[in-house]
């Protein structure tokens, strides 16, 4: 063995390189080992043991790296992913829970320095037969830009959500409700205003309910009270702003009282239809009956339909009971024509259709049912449809009116000149009949220009091919002028008010014309 290669067991090199090594495996990168000038076996160790703390070093380094990279992605997505599930997709505002959430910080912020909050809660007027007409992708655009315009109505402070379908809320913290107030009219002026959406003028204004934060609510019982100031400024004609008062409450607890009673009422026997004639002003003989709807409560007695009509179609129950009206009033019809004693009169049944009809394909059905069970020919059934929901009418509804067309049943517009009133959709739509609204023949006699404007509206209808009906005739006088102009048809308190079966029954067993004397 050579003199350089020799070494002593004593080496105290030794000492400090198994130090170092206990170090390195401890963790401590930054261990180095000194270099002897030996150069010798010992040395070349400690110098391959200083080369693998050094490697040791830049790998955990790269690592150290890599995993501050991945906790900022994991926190960024964590960040983006909460935005996510407090923001609504379409508009980008905060969705319901970010307001539910605000709200709640609100309150609690309120009750520690006597500062109160508000809430606005506002629901599109006219959206849906926008959406339905024109179809979702231009009712995305509407509700995109009322967002914006809701936006530019605010303060900076202020959050505005979009709570779900055609339904907006503003929280406006530290504010007295006169404030609250004015920052809501600004709003709606904002949202009522024309909207140019691919090549569409359209305009779609808003219903809107105030609700102070009053401390000691939860933000839920709060968001609630909004909403039912908004649905009592529906009630009021729309487009308008409504304070939340405890009344208000009570109102809406009667309501949903009346919505499980109005469901017993169409399942069981509650509900009873009067019939009102139709009369051919020539020869003062019945040509039709217009079926109307009555509850008969069992305690409030009997409920006129502009009362609990509304509420089935906004719970949903309109087909329900139009279904029950269409089954009834047929099934009366065929009473009176095989009744020897009420045969000798030929007149159709008249019945009212909701737009959520027209929306269902078992509808078709539903009167060819009827009728085949009536063993009644189509032609004697009338359905009469309102303007609005002709109008706004989509590719479905098109469908089940050329349906019923097909079907042979006849199909009347109701309340004509109260709508739109357009020469254009009269021409285009498959209906037979036009019922003048009784608001047109009311100014007869009073209003010198009147008697012109009858005659040119009838003339109108006539131009499109259809037939009419004037509804509204109170006196002999109005009788006899619609039929001096070659009005044909007209219904009114001067020939008969709606009528029970019985009552009308025995009037048809006992007279041939109208009014019955």
């Amino acid at each position: 063995m050579s003199e350089g290669k020799m070494y002593s067991g004593n080496d105290p090199r030794l000492g400090l390189l198994l130090d170092g090594i206990v170090r390195l495996a401890a963790g401590d990168l930054n261990t180095r080992i000194e270099v002897s000038e030996a150069r010798d076996e010992i040395d070349a160790v400690i110098m391959g043991t200083n080369l693998l703390a050094e490697d040791l070093q830049i790998v955990y380094e790269e690592l150290e790296q890599r995993v501050r990279a991945r906790t900022q992605q994991l926190n960024e997505a964590h960040l983006a992913m909460q935005h996510m599930a407090m923001t609504d997709p379409l508009t980008g505002l905060n969705n319901r829970s970010a307001f539910a959430t605000a709200l709640s910080e609100a309150q609690a912020s309120g009750a520690q320095s006597g500062r109160k909050a508000a809430i606005l809660l506002l629901d599109m007027d006219g959206f849906k037969a926008i959406n339905d007409s024109l179809g979702h992708t231009i009712g995305d655009k509407v509700l995109e830009t009322v967002a914006k315009r809701i936006t530019g109505a605010v303060r900076d402070q202020d959050m505005v959500a979009r709570m779900g379908g055609d339904e907006f809320a503003v929280l406006i913290p530290d504010v007295t409700p006169a404030i609250a107030a004015s920052i809501g009219n600004r709003i709606l002026a904002a949202v009522v205003g024309v909207m140019e959406i691919e090549g569409q003028h359209l305009r779609c204004g808003a219903s809107m309910g105030l609700r102070m934060a009053d401390p000691g609510h939860r933000a839920e019982e709060l968001m609630m009270e909004a909403d039912i100031a908004m649905y009592e400024s529906k009630a009021d004609g729309r487009g308008k702003l409504k304070v939340f008062e405890p009344a208000m409450l009570h109102t809406r607890q009667m309501r949903n009282q009346l919505v499980g009673e109005l469901k017993e009422a169409i399942t069981g026997s509650q509900l009873v239809l009067y019939y009102q004639p139709i009369i051919r002003l020539d020869t003062r003989e019945i040509e039709g009956v217009e079926a109307l709807v009555r509850w008969n409560h069992p305690t409030r007695g009997l409920v006129m339909p502009d009362e609990f009509i509304p509420i089935a179609e906004e719970t949903g129950m309109i087909s329900d009971l139009g279904g029950w009206v269409l089954r009834t009033a047929v099934g009366q019809l065929k009473q009176w024509r095989t009744d020897p004693l009420t045969s000798g009169h030929n007149f159709s049944m008249r019945i009212n259709v909701s737009a959520a009809d027209l929306q269902r394909l078992e509808f078709i059905e539903d009167v060819r049912e009827a009728l085949a069970s009536a063993e009644l020919d189509p032609s004697l059934l009338v359905l009469e449809l309102t303007e609005s929901a002709v109008i706004h009418g989509n590719d479905l509804d098109r469908y089940t009116l050329n349906s019923l067309r097909r079907l042979g049943v006849g199909l009347e517009i109701d309340d004509f000149g109260t709508g739109y009133s357009s020469i254009s959709y009269l021409r285009q739509l498959p209906v037979d009949t036009v019922k003048v609204d009784r608001t047109l023949l009311s100014a007869l006699g009073s209003d010198p220009s009147q008697p012109a404007l009858l005659a040119a509206v009838l003339q109108l209808i006539r131009a499109c091919g259809l037939a009419a009906v004037w509804e509204g005739v109170e006196s002999a006088d109005q009788a006899e002028y619609l039929l001096s102009i070659g009005c044909t048809s007209g219904q009114g308190y001067y020939f008969s008010r709606p009528l029970p079966e019985e009552q009308l029954t025995e009037q048809l067993k006992h007279h041939k014309t109208w009014p019955v004397s």
